[in-house]
């Protein structure tokens, strides 16, 4: 081979691979929350366990964009916890933070706005009086969340 035909050679090389760049089939986009889940329906419930796991079930269904699934991170950027009351029908009758985490203090408030998205969280009438439970917010970098009770 020529020097000469160095410049040709390197024409025909780069129109074959953009040609072959054409003919892809294009790729769906990747969903930011994968397996999105529908919201649970509200239901009555046995006890206080299965209140926790069905509530943590519907604030991750009522929050798509701001929650995640799979492993925490090994250093998380806030982890605030919260008390939620209920009424008998299980709409929210009050929260209550327990604890504030120390840096990040606004993820605080996504977590009790997270929280009134997905209620009412079924009828808890038939449980031991106070209709309360406890869920710790396990949040990453982009302030996205996690439910402790489905770590």
């Amino acid at each position: 081979m020529r020097c000469t035909d160095l410049p040709f050679a390197a024409l025909v090389l780069a129109g074959a691979l953009l040609a072959g760049c054409g003919q892809s089939p294009q790729q769906p986009p990747t969903p930011a929350h994968p397996a999105t889940p529908s919201l649970p329906a509200a239901e009555r419930h046995r006890s206080l366990d299965e209140l926790r796991v069905h509530a943590a079930r519907r604030i991750v269904a009522a929050n798509p964009t701001r929650t995640y699934l799979g492993e925490p991170q090994n250093v998380l950027l806030a982890i605030p916890v919260l008390e939620i009351e209920l009424n008998a029908d299980g709409s929210v009758r009050r929260v209550e933070v327990l604890r504030y985490p120390g840096q990040a203090r606004d993820t605080t408030q996504l977590a009790i706005d997270a929280v009134r998205r997905a209620a009412p969280f079924g009828d808890v009438s038939r449980l031991p009086k106070p209709w309360k439970f406890t869920e710790t917010f396990l949040f990453n970098d982009d302030r996205r969340f996690k439910p402790r009770t489905l770590n």
